[in-house]
């Protein structure tokens, strides 16, 4: 309240110096001041706005549009104001950016009395990520410039970008060796604890087959079919620690090992093998929530409050999709690595005791490495002392680096791959699969 100070002094002054003219110039304006007031804030209080997005879960590459309609129910005309759809500085200040803006998000314009203005832009998605768009901030005042105020309106709306799929080349569907362990495709040998569906009765089946409330609704006999002893399949074990990414090669090897791991699981998935992938990363919904949301500093208590708290800090707990076959594993794994971040709360050894109840000793467990120190080695053999399959995959370019993983990996007894680049993602399994050719 500064300038009431000085107006009060100066008011003051002109009394006692008798300056009429002065006295009636402060009270014009103080009058000016109080009426800009009044009006920004009537303007205000009548300000809204919604937007549109024309789709929330998209892939990368994809291109979404985005419409932000701001409405002025007010009776007096609003001179000017200022809009900005807010979009996260981190993924539009990158080069190339990781999302993509055609069109002009921030627009300045004078409204008359219960006008709609249409903000309408293009978004294209460069990158896989969970992404806030919005909240608007609007700014508007009087004529003269002595009077400014924000308001935040529209708020935000999140966007899942899902990494691509890369085509595992040299895969041969009908190999009786892929990923995992040989599965029987004779059937010799069946787990009647593990019913894979039921289907009518064959001369020959036993009776310990009959599915017999299936037979008691339908009035004639149906047998179970159960799963075979060994199932072929893939457990997939990533590690998203910041420590074991090198701050220059980022994101490229962080991302790179992400594309990787939904490679992997699409091409299992595709094999109708059980999958599944457990991951010291953190979701990137839960830690907004955990940390409030990522726009203007000004807003940010106000945002925590709005988010609401959670019962335990996220960045403690494994994300995980459990090993299991359906149709539906691999796009739960796929959303689950659109919205990963790097963590530090987890160090892959402390993943590993995490999850070892959740991981079945009847798929190959396949870590995705980025740094092999030897207490990861140590961790990785404690599985092949413990009776599984493990095929470590290293996510680096240096050969003199991955000599030195693969030397500790060897120790332990697992012989590591390496994955260089893109490129080298659709060649990483053909030494475990039956080439095509």
């Amino acid at each position: 309240m500064r300038w009431l100070l000085g107006t009060a002094i100066l008011l003051a002054l002109s009394f006692v110096l008798g300056l009429g003219l002065m006295t009636y110039a402060m009270y014009a304006l103080v009058a000016v001041i109080l009426g800009s007031r009044v009006l920004v804030r009537y303007w205000l209080r009548h300000l809204s706005a919604t937007r549109h997005i024309s789709r929330v879960d998209v892939e990368e590459g994809d291109v979404i549009t985005v419409a932000l309609a701001v409405r002025y129910s007010g009776a007096i005309p609003m001179p000017w104001i200022l809009v900005e759809d807010l979009l996260p500085r981190h993924a539009v200040i990158t080069r190339p950016p990781a999302l993509e803006v055609d069109g002009k998000r921030i627009f300045l314009a004078m409204l008359w009395p219960r006008a709609t203005k249409l903000l309408s832009y293009r978004i294209q998605c460069n990158c896989r990520g969970y992404y806030q768009i919005g909240p608007a901030v609007l700014e508007t005042g009087d004529v003269f410039g002595l009077y400014k105020q924000f308001k935040m309106i529209a708020g935000p709306e999140f966007i899942t970008v899902e990494p691509a799929i890369i085509p595992l080349e040299g895969f041969d569907l009908v190999s009786k060796r892929p990923l995992g362990e040989i599965k029987m495709q004779s059937r010799l040998f069946e787990d009647p604890s593990r019913i894979a569906g039921i289907r009518r009765y064959q001369l020959g089946d036993p009776l310990n087959r009959i599915h017999w409330a299936s037979t008691a609704r339908t009035g004639e006999l149906h047998s179970k079919q159960y799963e075979a002893t060994c199932i072929a399949g893939v457990s997939i074990i990533l590690d998203l620690h910041p420590d074991s990414f090198p701050e220059k090669d980022e994101p490229i090897r962080s991302e790179l090992a992400i594309k990787c791991a939904v490679a992997i699981a699409n091409t299992v998935q595709l094999m109708d093998q059980q999958v599944g992938i457990f991951t010291n990363s953190v979701d990137a919904a839960q830690r907004m929530k955990y940390e409030g949301w990522d726009f203007d500093t000004r807003t940010r208590d106000a945002a925590r409050k709005s988010a609401g708290g959670i019962d335990h800090d996220p960045r403690l707990s494994p994300q995980k999709v459990r090993t299991k076959r359906g149709a539906h594993q691999f796009q739960q794994i796929r959303h689950m690595m659109a919205r990963s971040e790097k963590n530090e709360g987890l160090t892959l050894p402390s993943l590993l005791l995490e999850i070892d109840s959740d991981l079945p000793r009847d798929a190959t467990v396949v870590p995705i490495l980025s740094k092999v120190t030897p207490e990861v080695a140590m961790a990785l053999g404690n599985l092949v002392r413990g009776g599984y399959a493990v095929s470590p995959i290293v996510n680096c370019w240096d050969e003199y680096e991955f000599a030195q993983a693969a030397g500790m990996l060897l120790a332990e007894r697992m012989v590591a791959k390496q994955l260089k680049s893109l490129d080298a993602i659709s060649q990483i399994c053909q030494e475990q699969a039956y080439p095509l050719f």
